[in-house]
């Protein structure tokens, strides 16, 4: 990495919960969907597992597995437990979906059937190239604050399709990380350009909301002059400063923003 790389680590290991149950529910919204996981965290049920696909990732997804899903925005969760705080928390999550116009809801217990159900969001890149065989894929990467989600991925979506963009939106919404993996021809000057513009919109969209341009995926050569706005000059000069002090003669990732 930037500053060094890991020579070991420690983990810490936790019992295998004695209860799980996976849920996939379906919304009229997107804002509705997001909007049910601010109140499902809010609520401090204890999710062990959240995530976001718009409807256009749910369509993909269902059909590149074959499951089929409904066309809709759809939240897919996960819980665990003691089996008498499983049943409390599934009463619980139902309640707050339905406030939500959350519907479709049906819990998987069994292994097996857990394991279909993550395997559609594991193959989410996939499925989203697969809307447009012989195209390229470019995931964006942004973090806002739960309480600015809802907002941030409404405005997102309405900026997706005025642009004209294949980008179906699928996020670890969570913890405010969600992407749009935009599916796009790099042959075409016009579109790529298209892409660049909504990926330049959308990182100042985050930090206008009080976010980070990138959540998971690094700054690398992309996000320079974003991080730049993020933190600004000053920011920047205290990591080049910290980088100068740990990697003098600039061994590690070098090249990058700093």
């Amino acid at each position: 990495g930037t500053l060094g790389f890991l020579t070991q680590a420690t983990l810490r290991l936790h019992p295998l919960p004695e209860a799980t149950a996976v849920t996939v529910a379906s919304f009229p919204s997107v804002g509705a969907a997001v909007a049910c996981t601010v109140q499902v965290l809010q609520a401090a049920v204890p999710v062990a597992r959240i995530e976001f696909l718009d409807e256009v990732m749910a369509d993909a997804c269902g059909r590149f597995s074959g499951k089929g899903l409904p066309v809709a925005a759809t939240l897919l969760l996960e819980l665990h437990g003691s089996r008498h705080s499983l049943a409390e928390q599934q009463q619980q999550m139902g309640e707050i979906m339905r406030q939500n116009g959350g519907s479709g809801l049906a819990w998987a217990e069994g292994l097996e059937e857990r394991e279909q159900l993550w395997s559609m969001r594991h193959n989410a890149w996939y499925a989203a190239l697969a809307l447009r065989p012989g195209c390229q894929g470019y995931s964006t990467d942004v973090c806002v604050p739960i309480s600015r989600l809802p907002d941030v991925v409404v405005e997102t979506k309405q900026d997706l399709q005025a642009s004209g963009l294949t980008g179906p939106m699928v996020g670890h919404v969570g913890d405010g990380n969600f992407h749009c993996i935009l599916v796009f021809n790099s042959q075409d000057p016009e579109e790529a350009q298209r892409v660049h513009a909504f990926t330049e919109r959308l990182g100042r969209r985050a930090l206008a909301a009080g976010g980070t341009c990138t959540g998971e995926h690094g700054v690398g050569l992309g996000k320079r002059a974003l991080l730049l706005e993020e933190l600004g000059q000053e920011g920047l000069d205290t990591l080049r400063s910290i980088k100068a002090a740990l990697d003098p003669h600039n061994l590690m990732n070098p090249g990058k923003v700093i």
